[in-house]
């Protein structure tokens, strides 16, 4: 579990072909320490498992379905990501609950910057947005964000000039993906009322 609160970036050293997977290195800076094998770092909110430690860089090993439902398969070498560790019983939830689960992939459809603040809106498949509503908040890239609009494939939302410089948000150009994750608790509103809707009681 984390809380889409970015730790830091961390900059892609290799992807290397090993059968069916590919392992991930990415150097991540005083963000290792601490870190053992078998911990959950999101990296651009995909969670994943620490398979190898060597000093300031983490390997991890993706599969053919992660890289194919997040972004992480068109990252290359020098690429930076955002780096989140998990969330220990006890630490501040400053963001929202993130499960590092991706839902789906978007893209930037409009960056417009004014002084410091930009503006994005990203479009998304339909059925994520039954999962959004103005000032709510979803995951992009690993980020906990609130939303502004919502439309019914798109929404905006606000970035203040400390999450542009401290995430790869500050680089986004129209057209770049992004990975998603909505709201953990609108997920199980919107299952609860599509079981309404089918004549579902909670008993049954």
């Amino acid at each position: 579990m984390f809380t889409g609160l970015i730790e830091g970036m961390g900059t892609v050293v290799k992807l290397a072909s090993q059968g069916a997977t590919i392992r991930l290195v990415i150097d991540v800076g005083v963000l290792a320490q601490g870190c053992e094998i078998g911990d959950s770092v999101a990296i651009n909110g995909c969670c994943l498992t620490v398979v190898e430690i060597d000093a300031q860089e983490l390997g991890f090993d993706a599969v053919p379905e992660t890289l194919r439902c997040t972004n992480l398969g068109k990252l290359v070498a020098g690429d930076q990501v955002n780096v989140e560790r998990s969330l220990r019983l006890g630490d501040k939830l400053g963001g929202h609950l993130v499960t590092g689960h991706i839902d789906a992939v978007g893209q930037l459809d409009q960056r417009r910057d004014e002084d410091e603040w930009s503006f994005f809106w990203f479009r998304c498949p339909r059925p994520l947005t039954q999962q959004m509503a103005a000032k709510g908040s979803v995951t992009i890239d690993g980020i906990s964000l609130t939303l502004v609009d919502v439309a019914d494939d798109r929404f905006s939302v606000a970035l203040i000039p400390h999450t542009l410089a401290v995430t790869t948000m500050g680089a986004l150009a129209v057209g770049d993906d992004v990975n998603l994750e909505t709201d953990l608790l609108a997920k199980y509103v919107e299952r609860q009322i599509q079981g309404f809707s089918q004549g579902m009681t909670p008993e049954s």
